[in-house]
């Protein structure tokens, strides 16, 4: 429930969370000079060059991707965005696996840049610049807090989340200088309703704060897809989401095949898609997803790994099973789910649990007493007491208890 609290402060100000640029052979005379323009956020010159490079960055092709940031860097030395957009390149590299520790350390030396160079802005910028110098705080934060969150650093997390709601405050109500600035209100909006809604023990927190409004918020953010240049795709990745949530099932189905669509090689969308397709029973194009999945995996792309793979096994594993009647198959993807599982150290995780279960079920179908008594050992070992398959380990291991 911390971690909820911590990333409510930070999904109200991601609003910079999606920003990106990409240039092929520009000129750096191309684009203006910072002091000749109020705000860079919405400078049409700098999103014509500002495109592909987003692109790049969602679809993980980082080293693309970061070869503009760094452009952006020397064009633009002293203002908050190349630096944020690096740090936020990090961050998509830890979005598949939020475990993953390796790009911490980079991802916050980014964002202490982006607000060193932010707060420079807001003390000595013009009005406009001013606003834009919040919003480029308000989302640095915010990522910190969201990540101090993930690895339990409460305190740091706590500290990150206040900064980030004072600047987005310096901010508000001002989205008629740009769409862009409509994202953080309506993630604040949607997330500050559902938050005590489904967890009423932080009803208290939020008392401080200004009520929200579920709906209002779901529309912001879809005129932010409508409208938006550089917010729309982390619009889209929260309104997929949040439609799943608000039982919405078709909305959240078409907004995760248009992202995974227009961004095939995004592990995050990839799975996401997936999981849609297996809820919704959609077995056919689940089968060539899933396995896409396994593929890039067995391949080495960037961004995939366990956690994927141990979805898209599942999946496959269940497919087989149930709809072609393939226990070969079936067994082959349980076990990849496991050996996914256990890479990853999700040895409480529903899938792991589950095809353990399935393949102990198997052994014993095949008169393989031992092998399935040391499926449902290790469910023993990591399930809680509660989980339908301990009790299900349990009873076999009792019955079966003299078999050695």
């Amino acid at each position: 429930m911390n971690r909820i609290l911590f990333r409510l402060a930070s999904l109200v100000v991601i609003c910079c969370a999606s920003l990106g640029c990409s240039i092929t052979g520009v000129r750096a005379q191309q684009l203006p000079h910072q002091d000749s323009v109020e705000m860079l956020l919405t400078n049409i010159a700098i999103q014509v060059e500002c495109t592909q490079a987003i692109n790049d960055m969602y679809n993980f092709k980082f080293r693309q991707a970061e070869s503009i940031f760094r452009w952006l860097r020397r064009t633009y030395p002293e203002h908050p965005l190349p630096y944020f957009l690096m740090g936020l390149s990090q961050w998509w590299r830890i979005m598949p696996n939020p475990d993953n520790t390796q790009y911490d350390d980079r991802f916050l030396a980014y964002l202490d840049s982006a607000i060193e160079k932010g707060e420079k802005l807001l003390d000595n910028g013009r009005p406009k610049q001013k606003i834009e110098a919040a919003f480029f705080l308000a989302g640095a934060w915010g990522f910190k807090g969201r990540l101090y969150s993930d690895r339990k650093q409460w305190t740091k997390a706590t500290f990150a989340g206040k900064r980030a709601l004072k600047y987005m405050e310096l901010a508000a109500d001002q989205n008629d200088l740009s769409p862009e600035l409509l994202f953080g209100d309506g993630l604040y909006n949607y997330y500050s309703i559902w938050v005590p809604e489904n967890y009423p023990i932080l009803r208290p927190v939020l008392w401080f704060f200004k009520k929200g409004d579920k709906a209002l918020g779901i529309a912001q953010l879809e005129k932010v897809v409508a409208e938006a240049f550089y917010t729309k795709t982390e619009a889209m990745n929260f309104l997929m989401r949040i439609y799943g949530d608000e039982s919405m099932p078709d909305k959240a189905f078409e907004t995760a095949r248009y992202l995974h669509t227009t961004f095939p090689d995004n592990p995050y969308f990839h799975r996401y898609y997936a999981r849609l397709l297996y809820q919704r029973g959609q077995f056919y194009e689940l089968e060539s997803v899933a396995k896409s999945i396994i593929d890039k995996i067995d391949n080495g792309e960037t961004g995939y790994e366990e956690v994927s793979g141990r979805y898209a096994s599942f999946y496959l594993a269940h497919l087989y099973r149930v709809a072609y009647r393939d226990k070969a198959r079936s067994k082959q993807y349980y076990e990849r789910t496991v050996e996914f599982s256990e890479k990853a150290k999700a040895y409480e995780a529903g899938y792991y649990l589950y095809a353990l279960s399935e393949l102990a079920q198997m052994a014993d179908a095949e008169k393989n007493i031992l092998q399935a008594k040391k499926y449902y050992e290790k469910i023993i070992d990591h399930a809680e007491k509660k989980h339908p398959t301990y009790k299900e380990a349990k009873a076999y291991l009792q019955k079966h208890r003299k078999v050695k």
